[in-house]
């Protein structure tokens, strides 16, 4: 290979590509995170040369995820730093108060001018009949910057805002409460701010949690390695095998047109989408995880099989734990939790899950699919209420199962559904045009994406030990055998992957 030929292929490495960003099932990641392994070696257990190293990877992660975008991560990272360093440094309380409002305030204000000026303008379009248009003044300034000013005129969303802004919040939240010193070392912050793993899509990684570890020495134990790889394997399965597949070949097609197909198909696309948004998510935070156990770090888990939950209550602890935790600690008990009686608890928790669904996009569908979460939560602390011995039946167990799951299944259409119309078009077709008879041909014309539910599903909802013993075993096996388990998944992903790769559902949140 020539000296041009090799510069062309760093140049490559090291540029951003629109239709190429650097993804956790494409092969280029991988080749990203072994160039880094390899650095790692060198540098060994220098300390502050590990988290100067790994900054830097984490930031040409984010480069290359989402272009000149990044430049937002390193103004949230100053900003941030800089607002702890406020808060250790003064000590009257009002004074800390201001400080702590400022920051949060415009930490929200950024994270809305991107996530919620389009939907914004558009409704007031849509409420007044006006023709107000929205300009990307961000994009304007980095066209300006590489001589192109009028390459984007939308208001985009970068990648991992929502994420990221939470973390900070959650960092200068933890410095004024007291329950952690500020930083000193802007280094230091902007590592756990951009830590690749978890930067795009969670989980959001508490201050109080990521900081302590950041110059503890390197340690990984064969058995946590084992885990580590055991995790980056059932998350690439869900991702690609399960996720992707139920996407392209049955929920995307059924729900893009849900009046061309039968209530059958539409009942069990909806069922495919509560399986496919569940395998898509919890797939990469268990990547994540696994990745970011490799180099040393410790997140929480994410996912505690939340179809199983018996009540809203116990689905919200069991998905996305990462941020239903943030929206109590940050949100919910701020407003008055459970502390002031039930009309405020249920008040609480209906705006927090409002505010909740908005966080997860601009768009009405999202307000009421977190307004009935809301609803939903309310009514399962009522019927917590009711006597134990009544609760602790094992019919009352099942039903209470079968009907959270399904209340969970309904909400996801109108998640999934671009609009109300749209949601009402697949509930519509379920209600009045369901004829059991068509479900053999269902299975016959739609084998593949059956059989996948049929696994997915059941490897969801099998005994809680029956799952350990498969994780122990693979922990336990020689590493003869995991190599070939390992060889055996990259070839049934290689064989099964389209050409063209899904992105995480998450990424648009």
């Amino acid at each position: 290979m020539d000296f041009s030929s090799l510069w062309e292929r760093i140049t490559d490495f090291l540029s951003y590509n629109d239709l190429h960003p650097l993804l956790f099932t494409h092969v280029g990641f991988w080749i990203f995170f072994l160039i880094l392994g390899i650095g790692l070696i060198f540098i060994d257990k220098r300390n502050t040369a590990r988290v100067v190293y790994l900054f830097a990877f984490s930031l040409l992660f984010y480069y290359k995820s989402c272009g000149l975008f990044f430049l937002l991560i390193l103004l949230s990272i100053a900003f941030n730093y800089w607002v702890g360093l406020l808060l250790g440094r003064y000590k009257e309380h009002r004074t800390r108060k201001t400080i702590l409002s400022v920051a949060v305030g415009l930490n929200l204000l950024l994270l809305a001018y991107f996530k919620y000026t389009l939907f914004f303008v558009n409704s007031v379009n849509e409420l007044f009949d006006t023709t107000i248009t929205h300009t990307n003044i961000f994009a304007q300034f980095l066209g300006w910057i590489v001589g192109n000013p009028s390459s984007v005129t939308m208001v985009l969303l970068p990648v991992g805002i929502s994420f990221y802004t939470f973390q900070a919040i959650s960092y200068v939240v933890d410095v004024y409460r007291g329950d952690i010193a500020p930083l000193r070392r802007i280094v230091d912050f902007g590592f756990y701010l951009s830590f690749f793993p978890q930067l795009i899509a969670g989980p959001i990684v508490r201050a109080s949690e990521f900081i302590p570890q950041i110059h503890k020495p390197y340690e990984l134990s064969p058995r946590e390695a084992s885990h580590a790889l055991f995790l980056i394997l059932i998350g690439l399965f869900k991702k690609i095998i399960l996720s992707d597949y139920l996407a392209l070949n049955l929920v995307d097609r059924v729900f893009d047109n849900p009046i061309a197909y039968s209530g059958v198909e539409n009942l069990m696309a909806s069922y495919g989408y509560a399986l496919q948004i569940y395998c898509d998510f919890s797939g990469y935070t268990d990547i994540a995880i696994g990745i970011a156990l490799l180099l040393g770090y410790r997140l929480s888990i994410n996912f505690n099989f939340p179809y199983k939950a018996t009540s809203m209550t116990d689905f919200w602890r069991r998905w996305h734990i990462s941020l239903s935790t943030w929206l109590r600690d940050y949100l919910y008990i701020p407003l008055g939790g459970n502390r002031h009686g039930r009309v405020v608890m249920w008040s609480s928790l209906m705006l927090t899950m409002l505010l909740g669904g908005l966080w997860h996009g601009a768009n009405w569908t999202f307000v009421f699919w977190g307004g009935a979460h809301g609803l939903g939560l309310v009514v399962s602390k009522m019927i917590d209420r009711l006597p134990k011995d009544f609760l602790s039946r094992p019919a009352v167990i099942m039903a209470r199962k079968i009907l959270c799951f399904h209340y969970v299944v309904f909400l996801w259409i109108f998640f999934r559904s671009s609009n109300f119309e749209q949601a009402l078009q697949v509930l519509e077709q379920i209600f009045t045009a369901f004829d059991v008879r068509h479900l053999p041909e269902f299975i016959s014309g739609y084998w593949a994406a059956s059989l996948l539910l049929f696994i997915g599903y059941f490897l969801h909802w099998m005994p809680t030990q029956w799952i350990e013993r498969i994780r122990g075993a693979f922990i336990s096996v020689h590493w003869g055998w995991k190599f070939a388990i390992t060889l055996l998944i990259a070839l049934v992903i290689l064989r099964v992957q389209t050409a063209d790769l899904q992105p995480f559902i998450y990424f648009d949140f």
